[in-house]
């Protein structure tokens, strides 16, 4: 059987692969804090039909060899965690990360995650929360009577209020922020967050503006880093590599047909 069949078959694997990521990317082109993917491949083994330096005379050697590649698979989905851009939103308790870092949250069963959605939410509890109900970390508690267009959020995380009756605002918290030394090694788990992994290694904490970590925004949310026309490119790119090796599996085809043919 011809091995470009299956050279092509892998090609066109490759393609739906790189297409199903440029789709996921594309759909989340208005989700808060997204980070898009990058789809990366890698050939696949050689078949060594002449060895480079192998002897040709007493004298002289082969100096290339001959050698067949077997196709292409995928190496790695690497998220590119370059800036979003920044919406006003006027809500008190939007914040937006500008740099590296992350906000720290609590899952319901007791583990934590990191994202960079800083659409926050305040429950019945007070409780500063995101949009499923999971904590910040540390815990944020808004006391009694507060005013709510008092909050306010300096860029280096210090919150203060006031509270009803005073003329002066109350510290109530410090935010922290998280950084990785590599960020790409992080695991997508949905819902805008992301899990520790040996490859990202352990978290380093900070407070926003200080030691490299980002600056925090109040009344700003970073948007999707997808950017739909280079995502477009892409697309198009994927789709007629893909048409290119179904044509080649067709030309297979048609060499197999031929030759199948010759004796009747």
């Amino acid at each position: 059987m011809m091995r470009s069949l299956w050279t092509a078959a892998s090609g066109m694997i490759g393609q739906q692969f790189n297409i199903d990521t440029i789709s996921n990317n594309l759909s989340n082109v208005n989700t808060t804090g997204f980070k898009k993917s990058r789809a990366e491949f890698e050939d696949l083994i050689y078949q060594t039909m002449l060895m480079a330096g192998t002897p040709a005379t007493e004298v002289s050697e082969v100096p290339t060899g001959i050698q067949v590649g077997h196709g292409v698979k995928t190496s790695a989905s690497q998220k590119m965690f370059m800036q979003g851009s920044l919406q006003n939103t006027e809500n008190k308790l939007d914040l937006a990360l500008e740099g590296e870092g992350f906000f720290k949250v609590q899952l319901y069963d007791g583990t934590f995650a990191y994202t960079r959605d800083g659409s926050w939410k305040i429950d019945s509890n007070r409780q500063v929360v995101t949009s499923n109900g999971y904590l910040l970390e540390p815990p944020l508690i808004l006391p009694e009577n507060f005013i709510h267009d008092s909050l306010a959020i300096s860029q280096d995380g210090r919150i203060t209020v006031k509270l009803v009756g005073e003329d002066d605002p109350i510290d109530v918290g410090q935010l922290e922020i998280y950084r990785f030394v590599n960020p790409a090694g992080l695991a997508s788990i949905g819902g805008n967050l992301y899990k520790t992994t040996p490859a990202s290694g352990p978290e380093i904490a900070g407070q926003p503006g200080l030691g490299g970590m980002a600056k925090t925004h109040q009344g700003f949310l970073e948007m999707s880093n997808v950017k739909v026309v280079e995502e477009m490119v892409n697309m198009i790119v994927a789709q007629r590599a893909y048409e290119l090796n179904s044509k080649a599996i067709l030309t297979s085809d048609n060499m197999l047909g031929t030759a199948i043919g010759l004796k009747r």
